[in-house]
């Protein structure tokens, strides 16, 4: 899976996108970055990233911001996608 075609899912599936930011950060949102050896997905709070999990492809950074997003739309809504 790519960011693009991650980002068309959250959209398919109503995922608010303040939720998330694909391809940079943005203050209070789940984000995924790329970088020079990989791929970042972590937490932005006051341009500081919290909680960095660090990949070396775009796919496995991908399934990790859906696990994320998967598991904040549940705390906070109590509702995700099923079997996605």
């Amino acid at each position: 899976m790519t960011g693009k075609e991650l980002k068309a899912f959250f959209e398919e599936h109503l995922v608010p996108s303040r939720l998330y930011k694909i391809g940079g950060k943005h203050n209070h949102r789940i984000c995924m970055e790329s970088t020079k050896d990989g791929w970042d997905v972590f937490f932005s709070e006051r341009s500081e990233k919290v909680g960095v999990m660090h990949f070396h492809d775009e796919a496995s950074a991908c399934a990790a911001l859906k696990n994320e997003i998967r598991k904040a739309m549940e705390v906070m809504y109590g509702l995700t996608w099923a079997g996605a």
